[in-house]
């Protein structure tokens, strides 16, 4: 699948480690390695090991990516912030400071990560990240009840 392919899928579809790579401009090889540091990060894996990404794995790498590359947590700083708080206080609190940035920075970020360059569609990009991060915390919501 192209890149352009790839841009035209829908935002809950599940994406490959290729895709994911390029979106949170990550190497493969450290998602690969975040899976073994981070038992939270558990993408579904086909016949081959294929590695395909749910869209709830997708914001969570995000939050890891945010705290390790711009917080300055070291990996043991976050397994212990998953440990302690879980996932959905990670993906909430990332959620929050996203929210409460001026426009401007939180425009550079997203730029970082979607390598955008129109603010039209950042904007847009954001609003799609805000939705995708309340069905994950229904989702975590859900999995809870179900597992009691």
């Amino acid at each position: 699948m192209t890149d352009q392919a790839a841009d035209f899928k829908s935002g809950d579809a599940f994406k490959t480690i290729s895709e994911v790579s390029t979106s949170l401009d990550i190497p493969q090889h450290v998602l690969r390695f975040w899976e073994t540091k981070f038992s939270q990060v558990k993408p579904m894996k086909r016949a081959g090991g294929r590695r395909y990404y749910r869209p709830s794995d997708i914001v969570l790498l995000g939050a890891i990516r945010t705290l390790l590359y711009d917080d300055g947590y070291t990996i043991r700083g976050v397994q212990k912030i998953l440990r302690e708080k879980g996932v959905r206080f990670l993906v909430g609190e990332k959620i929050a400071d996203n929210e409460n940035d001026n426009n401007e920075h939180f425009i550079a970020k997203a730029s970082a990560l979607t390598k955008t360059d129109t603010s039209d569609t950042l904007i847009v990009k954001a609003d799609v990240h805000r939705e995708l991060s309340e069905i994950l915390k229904e989702l975590c919501s859900l999995e809870s009840e179900l597992r009691q």
